[in-house]
């Protein structure tokens, strides 16, 4: 670390470019319903700009999804994703019935349901997969760590 931080460095966004169409009110109306009702992600509304960008707050301010308008949008096979872990499996499955509830009303939600791969019996790694309306998926993992 240099001087001056009290940190390691992390991950602090994902940019992802979308046709200006989606980035319109309707569009975004969508996008930050679904996020904020099953993620609790926020809109930085004094980012937003109509038909050009979306900002969707993560949990905190150095946390967020860039949306941005582009011509040529990034398009991107099913299974490109970022991931965010949770703490908890009760907090996995939560989000997991949220996007389900959610899906049983909106058929643009694409779910690859929870799986769990054993890991030499040091690690259950709990994972599902949820898009909606962005180009690239969300793996939602659980990090189920055994005795040591």
């Amino acid at each position: 670390m240099t001087q001056g931080t009290d940190r390691t460095p992390r991950f602090n966004h994902v940019a992802m470019s979308m046709p200006a169409d989606s980035l319109g009110e309707e569009g975004r109306t969508d996008i930050i319903r679904f996020y904020g009702d099953v993620f609790g992600w926020n809109e930085l509304d004094m980012l937003t700009e109509d038909r050009h960008r979306l900002v969707l707050q993560a949990y905190d301010y150095e946390q967020f999804v860039f949306l941005i308008a582009e011509d040529d949008p990034m398009s991107c096979p099913r299974l490109d994703h970022f991931g965010m872990s949770v703490g908890s499996l009760d907090e996995l499955l939560a989000f997991e019935q949220k996007v389900k509830d959610y899906a049983a009303e909106d058929d643009r939600v694409d779910l690859i349901e929870r799986q769990v791969e054993d890991h030499d019996g040091f690690l259950d790694l709990h994972s599902f997969y949820v898009r909606y309306l962005l180009p690239m998926m969300i793996e939602v993992q659980y990090f189920d760590w055994k005795q040591r």
